[in-house]
């Protein structure tokens, strides 16, 4: 037999205490979020049936989480920072604000603070032997008006699949620029074919992946945000087509607007490759929505 008390009076009330409705001081828009938490909790304790030791097993696995500051990695893997990006898309298209490259997620390995460069730069610090990537490309509006001095922030893991400063191992801002764009809004850059990866297989992120029967792969990808005066911020990144996990991202990251085809070649000096994007903004008067979405990140601005 289910016992089911949460939609009594008695325990109603007890969690309205507990999110502070009852009181005057505090953050309200803090309280109304912890009282559905409670309260949508509590239904699915008795909705699911929830034992005493699968309620501890979780709190367990929520210390275990933060002990390994894998919770980005994780709600990109439960496919939730995905379904901010369609809920987005879909205020975007009631709005009326279509058109130019598609977004997608940014992720939890973004730092703050890369070198900027003028036109072109140097990703990698030639350490990693790597095949040597050149990219290049042009920011436009959506009209197709090239957009000077544009900023191109770019950032992507070495062949190992690991990002500088959460790798103590590369240099300080390895794989990480920023670019201004020239008068013709072209960008160019330097740097290694990136690896895609896999989370850490000892981590309770895959611990949680393997209870779903899923991987915990991601295609090799380069992130990026772009962003000009006078256009809305673009947080996106490209997949390397041919990849083994191109359409089966355990983030969900992969669209195909964003797929890049990647050119390798021979030259004198050994195999290289090279990619071609380009990357369409759209106009705004709002100055918020010119800037990247606040967030705790490495290195914050």
């Amino acid at each position: 037999m289910t016992v089911r008390i949460s939609q009594t009076a008695e325990v109603q009330n007890f969690f309205e205490g507990a999110a502070g409705l009852d009181q005057a001081a505090g953050n309200p828009r803090v309280k109304q979020i912890v009282h559905r938490v409670l309260t949508d909790s509590i239904r699915l304790i008795e909705d699911l049936q929830i034992s005493p030791e699968e309620f501890w097993k979780a709190v367990n696995y929520l210390n275990e989480l933060g002990s390994r500051q894998e919770a980005g990695l994780l709600v990109a893997g439960l496919g939730l920072e995905h379904y901010l990006d369609l809920l987005l898309d879909a205020e975007d298209a009631q709005a009326g604000q279509v058109g130019g490259t598609p977004r997608t997620i940014e992720g939890p390995l973004y730092v703050a603070g890369a070198p900027l460069c003028e036109q072109e730069a140097r990703l990698d610090d030639g350490r990693d032997p790597g095949t040597v990537l050149f990219m290049r490309g042009q920011v436009r509006d959506l009209e197709g008006k090239p957009l000077a001095h544009a900023i191109v922030d770019v950032w992507h893991a070495n062949t190992g699949g690991t990002y500088s400063y959460f790798d103590p191992a590369q240099s300080e801002f390895n794989l990480r620029r920023r670019i201004r764009t020239d008068a013709d809004g072209r960008y160019r850059f330097q740097s290694i074919v990136p690896s895609g990866y896999g989370c850490p297989p000892d981590g309770p992120t895959q611990q949680l992946l393997d209870q779903l029967g899923r991987h915990g792969q991601r295609p090799a990808h380069i992130h990026f945000f772009i962003s000009a005066p006078g256009h809305r911020h673009l947080t996106t990144q490209i997949n390397l087509a041919g990849d083994r996990y191109l359409h089966d991202d355990f983030a969900y990251a992969t669209r195909d607007e964003l797929i890049a085809e990647i050119v390798f070649k021979e030259g004198a000096n050994g195999r290289y490759a090279e990619i071609d994007f380009d990357f369409a903004l759209q106009s705004t008067d709002s100055a918020k929505e010119q800037d990247k979405r606040e967030r705790v990140r490495a290195l914050q601005d």
